[in-house]
């Protein structure tokens, strides 16, 4: 079952560089999108045993991340029938918007978004550090020609600029498996996860202190985490909407789940207290990072880059936090993970209408794209973690924590970094759906909305709005499950 979740994706992404027809690739996409849904659903429900020594397997941890992934992948399938359909809009060679859509064959996208696809369910499945660093790394160069969809300089830019300090971030990753293979030397463990976890009592506690730090920078900066979050804003606002939420929503919880297995290591070695100091310091940071850039965004698609960015801090901060905070930073990642997908949906059927990125030209969306501005507000309020939201319950399960803990400087920090988002988020939020159009600008009617662009992003959002009302038995059995791997008392 498990070798089928990763050949499914690979098989049909491999199949989509030989079809010819648009028409036939959209609709692998959309049946290799769904055939692993339904075979992670099993997963769930039948949950495959994990086998000392294999390569692969799933655990509660894997199996979330894996579940949050099959589920924004497959929306992102529907979504892209529509989408690719219209792409063809080209404005010239001396519009400073820069789409210049479908010069890159579809044939490549759709190859490179299966098999993206497959690599981060690779991630999700590995249970061997070396492997899971491969597919790690596998997931940059698959998701490279993704962000470079528009073939436009600044695609371009953002491609070059993925590339290499992902690329950097990985090598260092690379280093940080090798000191944890010689903490092991003389306990006779190697980078199998269930033989460093029983025998972590026996690794070299420096050697482990120096993979952890370069572990953690290393997928940090795949993770979004300040100060390594440079490639960030510029590869989620240069790539198409899809694959933007995508690598919110999917590609930087793989990032995480690094660190997390790193983290596991740690506290079976006893060194919990060593990586907690970091993730608060970096969680906090990021979220100080988030809330300045966000305050001065003209830009709405990075403007959703930065929030991403908030919300790495806020897992960052609950796992460094430890106990009923580490539940509340998995919630938080299914959460997030569902608004920012769809709120990156939504910002391609603006983008689709108003032809530009820019916040101070895209006004009015409640009067002009109705369906369109409600879901855009809606987002807003679930992403800020306004109640009823999973967010919600997310972000106040660790400000609990903070304040159990006696962390009262953080808390205030933690408190302080939101409100300032919240508002940054809100005036420009607000000021689209509801403010004047400019007299300079877009006029006249716009596109109608497309439903089969707007249906995922609604689901996602009625899914995020029940998580705040009621929990599903299977979900927080999973998220304990995950709780307990990383060392949270449930």
């Amino acid at each position: 079952m498990i070798i089928l979740l990763m050949l499914v994706p690979l098989l049909a992404g491999l199949s989509a560089f030989l079809i010819s027809d648009d028409g036939r690739r959209r609709g692998l996409l959309v049946s290799a999108s769904a055939l692993h849904l339904a075979l992670t659903i099993l997963v769930f429900v039948a949950r495959p045993e994990i086998i000392p020594g294999d390569w692969f397997g799933l655990d509660a941890l894997g199996l979330l991340f894996l579940g949050i992934t099959s589920v924004l992948f497959f929306g992102a399938s529907v979504y892209a029938v529509k989408y690719l359909s219209f792409e063809k809009y080209d404005p010239g060679e001396d519009s400073d918007e820069g789409f210049i859509f479908n010069n890159q064959p579809e044939a490549v996208f759709i190859g490179c978004l299966l098999l993206f696809l497959s690599a981060m369910t690779a991630v999700t499945v590995s249970r061997h550090l070396g492997m899971l660093w491969a597919a790690v790394e596998a997931t940059t160069l698959l998701s490279a020609p993704l962000i470079y969809f528009h073939r436009h300089k600044r695609s371009l830019e953002a491609t070059w600029k993925y590339l290499l300090i992902c690329s950097v971030g990985i090598a260092l990753a690379l280093m940080g498996n090798l000191f944890l293979g010689a903490a092991g030397i003389k306990a006779g463990a190697g980078l199998d996860l269930e033989s460093l976890l029983s025998k972590a009592a026996a690794l070299d506690p420096a050697w482990v202190k120096a993979a952890f730090l370069f572990l953690f920078v290393g997928y940090g900066t795949k993770m979004g985490l300040a100060p390594f979050h440079t490639w960030l804003p510029d590869a989620h606002s240069e790539s198409p909407a899809l694959v933007s939420a995508l690598l919110s929503g999917a590609l930087l919880n793989c990032a995480f789940l690094g660190i997390l297995r790193a983290a596991q290591v740690c506290a079976g070695a006893g060194l919990a207290g060593f990586t907690g100091d970091i993730f608060i310091l970096f969680g906090l940071l990021s979220l100080m990072t988030a809330a300045l850039f966000i305050l001065g965004q003209r830009d709405y698609k990075r403007m959703l880059a930065y929030s991403s960015i908030e919300h790495m801090g806020i897992l960052s901060l609950g796992v460094g936090l430890g106990g009923g905070a580490v539940y509340g930073a998995l919630l938080n990642s299914v959460a997030h993970s569902l608004t920012k997908a769809g709120l990156f949906f939504v910002s391609g059927v603006i983008l689709a209408a108003y032809k530009t990125k820019h916040i101070s030209e895209v006004k009015g969306l409640f009067r002009r794209l109705p369906k369109t501005g409600v879901l855009w507000l809606a987002g807003f309020f679930l992403i800020t973690g306004t109640p009823p939201s999973g967010i919600f319950l997310g972000k106040l399960m660790i400000l609990k924590a903070t304040l159990a803990g006696g962390h009262y400087v953080a808390a205030a920090a933690y408190l302080f970094f939101l409100a300032v988002v919240f508002a940054g988020l809100g005036r420009i939020f607000l000021e689209m759906t509801f403010g004047e159009a400019p007299q300079a600008g877009t006029s006249g009617k716009l596109p109608g909305e497309s439903r089969q662009m707007l249906i995922p992003a609604a689901c996602f959002f009625v899914c995020v709005i029940i998580l705040g009302l009621y929990m599903p038995g299977w979900l927080s059995d999973t998220i304990a499950g995950a709780q307990r791997l990383i060392g949270g008392a449930v």
